[in-house]
């Protein structure tokens, strides 16, 4: 989708410098550039480089000066370059359900919405205006999807599920499950399951990757606040309360009743047990274990090993088993 300089540099709040008129259909690598690709760099290092490729056109911090291609000045970069590639992405113009859908009667549909190959809908869903449901994709009744969202192949929505606007749901992920909860019976040893009859809510601007899954509450509801971005892979438990703003990243668990404030970083691999609390603005490195009730707070701090802890006092830890380690041999 061709779009001019001049008007990217609009939409995106940059600073031309050099020939707005110039067209460009794309984004790519300094390696890869073509005469209609944008790149980016964010390290004065590499400006040379950038400006000796083939790509039409450079997004960059303000550190240049003359130059012989068109530069968009940005604080960010990085940022701009995304924003660029979602404006420069041809529009998806198959917008039609397909005959090989089920789509009963009572569910409402709003404008402009495409239904792939063998997808099925369940009775009342509503889907707003200008979303995505792919081939083989399973929605379950009374579930709610808000508008401009794209669901990928395959992925299933129990029913009662909402999402919210512009949420993105990759191939192969479940959502809206039964809970992992069951009683055990203390004569009998046997074990039966607790209710599943929650719902789960996801907000706007969520994104959850291929193969995710996450439960519906038990009683009550399993929440995913707005803007939060979920890995390939990741679990998340019934009654799980997830801010806004989280990022986490794949093959992660977290365990019933987990509750993770805004802005949590959650590195691969990680463990969080039930009932665990991690606020606003922590940062847990991969592969760290979260044992049942831990409270993990520090804005910016970095924590780290199983149990986790700030990972200067894990370094230091680290140190001293080596340091007598040395002393025994």
């Amino acid at each position: 989708m061709k779009q001019t300089l001049r008007d990217l540099a609009e939409k995106l709040g940059c600073h031309l410098l050099g020939d707005g008129s110039i067209n460009v259909s794309g984004v790519s690598s300094l390696q890869s550039a073509t005469s209609e690709s944008l790149v980016f760099v964010e390290d004065a290092k590499h400006l040379d480089a950038a400006l000796r490729s083939s790509a039409a056109a450079v997004i960059a911090k303000d550190f240049t000066g003359a130059a012989a291609k068109s530069i968009l000045i940005s604080a960010q970069p990085r940022l701009a370059f995304a924003r660029a590639a979602r404006l420069l992405r041809d529009p998806d113009r198959n917008r039609e359900i397909h005959r090989s859908a089920i789509v009963p009667a009572s569910a409402e549909i709003g404008k402009n919405v495409a239904i792939g190959p063998r997808a099925i809908l369940g009775e009342h869903v509503r889907i707003g205006d200008e979303t995505t449901i792919g081939p083989g994709a399973v929605i379950g009744e009374d579930a709610i999807i808000g508008s401009h969202c794209r669901l990928d192949a395959n992925v299933t929505i129990y029913p009662g599920t909402t999402l919210g606007d512009r949420v993105i749901v990759q191939a192969g992920a479940v959502l809206g499950s039964e809970g992992f909860g069951y009683v055990r019976d203390a004569q009998t040893g046997r074990y039966e399951q607790f209710p599943q009859v929650g719902r789960l809510v996801i907000e706007d601007d969520v994104e959850i990757g291929a193969n995710a899954t996450i439960d519906r509450g038990a009683l009550d509801e399993t929440r995913i606040r707005r803007g939060t971005k979920i890995d390939n892979l990741v679990h998340v438990g019934h009654n799980v309360q997830i801010g806004q703003d989280v990022v986490i990243a794949a093959q992660t668990g977290l365990s019933g009743s987990a509750t993770i404030g805004d802005n949590v970083i959650i590195g691969g691999q990680v463990g969080i047990a039930d009932h665990v609390r991690i606020e606003e603005g922590a940062i847990l490195g991969a592969q760290s274990g979260i044992p049942t009730k831990k409270v993990i707070r520090g804005k910016g701090v970095v924590f780290w090993g199983t149990p986790a802890r700030p990972i200067r006092e894990y370094l230091r830890e680290l140190a001293f088993l080596s340091r007598s380690a040395r002393k025994r041999d």
